[in-house]
């Protein structure tokens, strides 16, 4: 098992592994630029706020998939360091058939009650034509969505992080292609850009399970080999659950200030549906280094490695504050010509920047508590994941979201994120505290 990573050189092998993620993950936020590019060109502000209003449906489909995928891999990577090969390959083939079969259910019943669930999301008459486009090709196409969460975080505990990086450009190359000509040729609008995606991602499904049947030599997708225990049960949802409440959470977030935007107009919930994803650059970059560790963070923790888990989390820790630092700087300096790149409209242009410096200057904060939900989940610390989980895009957000907005109205929408990211940081650094070092002493 050695053979999968060299902890004899943790930080060589800790950019091996994150490196093709941040790649991997920066691609796949161009799955949703490109949809938001060339919708942004036909220049319909209903049309670009009815695709935003529809942001936390991809967001929420990737919290399921998550379950099975962050929730698998926090598992099997504990499971290579223990030397359990019989148990890597019950979890993956048990990962993925409960992932096809969680999609199915959530087709029928986002088909079912698409008119509720689109006037939750905020559409109005305006955008209802739209954002209804939209939802249903990823409504119906569900179990894709869902299954294209799982492999590409598997494979990586098996330290095949390049592979699962090739699988998510396979997607976003052909969701590009696929966007303007769907989109503006074949002048099929919102539907267009969500046919695009689900194609794209369809593909990249179709790779990770090529790549299983020529290359892995722990995963397995075999029926017959779909079955956990009880604990391993608990363990995966644990870890999972947990991780998918992040996503939902993100979701809410969206919801809730959309919510709040709603009484300033349209073109108010069209730019900050542009900056979130403008913003996500950032964050992709971060989630990227940060789960770049998690196949290592869980090896070490299976094997009782203590000195090198701590060695790891402290350089990880400097890292990520750092690099965070270097994307505030960014995001603010080329706030106006970024929103420029989407739109055309001075005055949307103006507003999205100032919600864009908004969003990227607690970076440094969210980079923190980044980092910590993920190590709390690739050693199955499943508590302190679940507190991080619900907070910087949860609870704490909600509550310094209505506070923000009950002192400075419209621009206490805009401060609301930084203030939970700093109340969201000092918590996660707590528990590091109590909970540090993680990993058990080497046994003798």
């Amino acid at each position: 098992m050695d053979s999968f990573f060299n902890t004899k050189h943790l930080y060589r092998s800790y950019f091996k592994m994150a490196l093709p993620v941040v790649l991997g993950l920066v691609v796949t936020l161009v799955y949703n630029l490109a949809d938001t590019f060339f919708i942004a060109q036909t220049n319909d502000t209903n049309l670009i706020a009815g695709v935003s209003l529809c942001a936390p449906v991809f967001t929420a489909l990737m919290a399921f998939g998550n379950i099975y995928g962050q929730g698998g891999s926090s598992l099997i990577s504990r499971l290579l360091g223990e030397q359990d090969e019989d148990g890597v390959k019950r979890v993956s083939s048990f990962c993925f058939y409960i992932a096809l079969a969680t999609g199915i259910v959530l087709a029928v019943l986002m088909t079912a009650f698409n008119r509720p669930l689109l006037t939750l999301l905020g559409a109005d008459a305006n955008t209802l034509p739209h954002a209804f486009q939209y939802y249903i090709v990823l409504a119906v196409c569900a179990p894709i969505m869902v299954l294209s969460f799982i492999h590409s975080s598997l494979v990586r505990c098996e330290g095949m992080s390049t592979e699962s990086m090739i699988g998510t450009v396979l997607g976003a190359v052909i969701n590009i292609i696929l966007d303007p000509i769907l989109i503006s040729v074949v002048g099929m609008g919102a539907m267009g850009a969500a046919v695009a995606t689900v194609i794209g991602y369809f593909c990249s499904v179709l790779y990770f399970l090529w790549l299983l049947h020529k290359k892995s030599r722990c995963l397995s997708v075999t029926p017959s080999l779909c079955r956990v225990s009880s604990k391993e049960l608990r363990q995966i949802l644990g870890v999972g659950v947990t991780a998918a409440l992040s996503n939902l959470m993100q979701s809410l977030c969206v919801i809730v200030v959309n919510q709040f935007l709603l009484p300033y107009g349209n073109d108010k919930i069209a730019a900050m549906g542009i900056v979130l994803k403008i913003n996500m650059i950032a964050q992709l970059v971060l989630t990227g280094f940060a789960f770049g560790g998690v196949p290592l963070f869980g090896y070490l923790y299976g094997a009782r490695q203590r000195e090198e888990m701590k060695k790891l989390v402290r350089f990880c820790l400097g890292f990520m504050s750092a690099l965070s630092l270097v994307l505030t700087a960014a995001l603010c300096l080329f706030a106006s010509p970024l929103m420029g790149a989407f739109v055309k409209d001075a005055a949307m242009i103006a507003t999205g920047a100032e919600m864009l410096r908004w969003q990227a200057a607690s970076t440094v904060f969210a980079g923190i508590v980044l980092l910590l939900t993920v190590l709390f989940q690739a050693v199955g610390k499943v508590g302190p994941s679940f507190v991080l989980s619900i907070s910087r895009q949860g609870v704490v957000f909600v509550a310094a979201l209505l506070v923000c907005v009950k002192l400075f109205a419209y621009n206490g929408v805009l401060m609301g994120q930084a203030v939970a990211d700093v109340v969201s940081a000092l918590i996660a650094l707590s528990l590091l505290a109590l909970c540090y070092p993680m990993a058990p002493n080497r046994p003798e």
